[in-house]
């Protein structure tokens, strides 16, 4: 049976997002009808999704996954056939300065949003709640760190180590409880490090590529040798899906790209991609000064490590892989490539979504609530 037949509506959570906006897209190029509930906090952007503002299987609905009443008037009206949760405060330096923010959203917003889907699969027809799904996307870092061999699988003990991660630990455990308890049938998936088109800028890879066209300093924590493994944001898109096709209830799937990198060599890649496409003798966003750059490389700064950075993140893929077939469709090289051009095309839309509060000044410093 095909995707779009055993899920024609979805009510996608967060979609506004990076990771989200992306799988918006995805799914309506699929042929889903989408129905979008987004707060739109600083890294939710209704940019990310401007192409399909007027299209006819989209809806976009300005909201909090906590809100129960606004949550239960939605699926009684738009009756999808599965939610997809990706609604989240996701920034570990932002957890440092503001943990609370990330209970409110990860912890209470998902426990509500759960409450919600309960007493909706309970009133569905035995068909529809056969199929019917919650996918609620996590991240690796609830495990903790690794040392410098080994990778996360699907039974690795939760260790997090920033507000963040803990947050979405408890989600986590919120979402198996129900599980186990109600019979409510969702799956967790827990996704490495993104990267691809739309993400806000303070992630590293986006803000060293911003950065290093202006002219800016180019940070890196530490002495820049942590590890993480790189996932394109349009394969995980592709293995969420997998997931809401043929994904069993209860289950949790680690879902990665197999493409370990050092920080300081992933800045070191964009640089080399930048020399190539967009040399600093040529760029006119750099200050005249700066024309004369060597290569971009001549811009990182070493800066003191944040709080708690973990040393080394990896997960084994290999349960999604034999389970459900899903395998990523790039590699690293190909993927860095791609996003590095989509951010020197799409400049426009990177000046829109900085335009706030945020600059992409250093956060994360340790100052607490």
């Amino acid at each position: 049976m095909s995707v779009v037949s055993l899920q024609p509506k979805l009510l996608v959570t967060g979609g506004a997002g990076f990771i989200g906006s992306n799988f918006v897209h995805l799914a309506i190029a699929r042929g889903f009808r989408v129905t979008n509930l987004d707060k739109l906090t600083y890294a939710g952007n209704p940019e990310n999704l401007a192409a399909l503002a007027r299209h006819p299987a989209y809806v976009f609905v300005r909201g909090d996954i906590g809100d129960r009443e606004l949550v239960t008037r939605l699926l009684e009206a738009e009756r999808p056939q599965s939610i997809v949760n990706f609604a989240a405060e996701s920034h570990v330096d932002r957890s440092i300065d503001e943990p609370g923010a990330f209970v409110r959203t990860n912890v209470l917003g998902t426990f509500e949003l759960l409450q919600c889907a309960l007493a909706y699969w309970k009133r569905l027809e035995p068909e529809l709640g056969r199929t019917f799904r919650v996918v609620h996307v996590s991240t690796d870092e609830v495990f903790g760190s690794l040392g410098p061999t080994g990778l996360f699988s699907e039974r690795t003990p939760y260790a997090p180590n920033s507000p963040y991660a803990a947050s979405k630990a408890s989600a986590d455990h919120f979402v198996r409880a129900m599980h186990a308890t109600y019979g409510l049938p969702t799956i967790t998936t827990n996704c490495s490090n993104n990267y691809g088109p739309y993400q806000f800028p303070e992630k590293l890879i986006p803000l060293v590529t911003l950065n290093a066209l202006e002219g800016k300093p180019l940070p890196v924590y530490g002495d820049g040798q942590n590890v993480r493994d790189w996932l394109y944001v349009e394969d995980h898109c592709r293995a969420i899906f997998e997931v809401l096709a043929r994904g069993e209830p209860g289950a949790t799937f680690n879902i990665g790209g197999r493409s370990e990198r050092k920080n300081i060599d992933i800045v070191r890649r964009i640089c080399a991609l930048l020399d190539e496409l967009a040399p600093a003798a040529s760029n006119p966003s750099l200050p005249p000064a700066a024309r004369s750059l060597g290569s971009y490389a001549d811009l990182i700064a070493f800066v003191k490590d944040r709080p708690g950075h973990d040393r080394r993140y990896a997960v084994d893929p290999s349960a999604i892989e034999t389970a459900l077939g899903w395998t990523p469709a790039h590699s690293f090289d190909e993927g860095i490539r791609k996003t590095v051009r989509w951010y020197l095309d799409n400049r426009a839309w990177c000046d829109r979504v900085s335009s706030g509060a945020y600059r992409r000044e250093r956060l994360g410093l340790g100052g607490g609530p």
